[in-house]
């Protein structure tokens, strides 16, 4: 799933509940890191490590402890950049060579309307007003648990390139639907605030894609070198 809103030079690696992979066990490197977690944060947690392990693997990279730096980002191994998520039932890795890309950010969601009140302080009014045109097109897809995705990815693409805090607010996120039924399409971030410098260009738009499968939403953006 998360695969197909990649390009050929990331590698993906996916795990569903009854996946092998969700009971890998915890890396004997890692495990302090979740010691006084709850069973499912460890679970979930020791999972997606396990599927950057194997897109480490695919990499030709050794497999190694994916440890905390800051902020609680991933520390990759050098020359690669990466992305990670988990929600219930459903965990992702997604993997590159710093020479291919930038940065990139993916995340998952389950496919249900936002807690209440979390909208408020995550959409835009600009953004609302587009949700609710998106809800009146299609009303049995939840725009904005998508939305709410597509910004986590936009920051855990933004956080590599800055190491600074991006707010909810910060970006302007558009999506816009593909034909189909299966609901899927493209996003536009426009940063709103100066956007980090990659090269010799300051970045001001990120752009990603999500789809939405098997009660699932994931999105992913990518920050490609000038």
């Amino acid at each position: 799933m998360i695969e197909e809103l990649l390009p050929e030079s990331v590698v993906a690696v996916e795990a569903h509940r009854d996946d092998p992979l969700w009971d890998a066990p915890c890396h004997p490197g890692e495990a302090a890191l979740v010691e006084r977690a709850v069973a499912k944060r460890r679970r979930e947690f020791a999972a997606v490590r396990a599927c950057a392990r194997r897109a480490m693997e695919k990499l030709g990279v050794p497999a190694q402890p994916i440890l905390s730096g800051e902020r609680g980002a991933p520390r990759w191994p050098d020359g690669l950049i990466g992305s990670m998520t988990h929600c219930d039932g459903y965990c992702a890795a997604a993997l590159a060579r710093a020479g291919d890309l930038a940065s990139l950010g993916i995340d998952a969601e389950p496919h249900g309307p936002l807690p209440e009140g979390v909208g408020d302080s995550v959409l835009l009014p600009a953004e609302a007003e587009r949700l609710a045109r998106l809800t009146g097109r299609r009303p049995d897809v939840h725009w904005d648990r998508i939305l709410f995705s597509a910004k986590e990815s936009v920051y855990k693409a933004w956080f590599p390139l800055t190491r600074t805090w991006l707010d909810f607010s910060e970006a302007d996120i558009a999506l816009d639907p593909s034909p189909g039924g299966r609901p899927h399409g493209t996003l536009r971030a426009e940063l709103l605030v100066p956007g980090p410098r990659v090269g010799d260009r300051r970045l001001q738009v990120f752009d990603g894609r999500w789809v939405v499968r098997d009660g699932v939403v994931t999105t992913a953006v990518v920050v490609p070198h000038p």
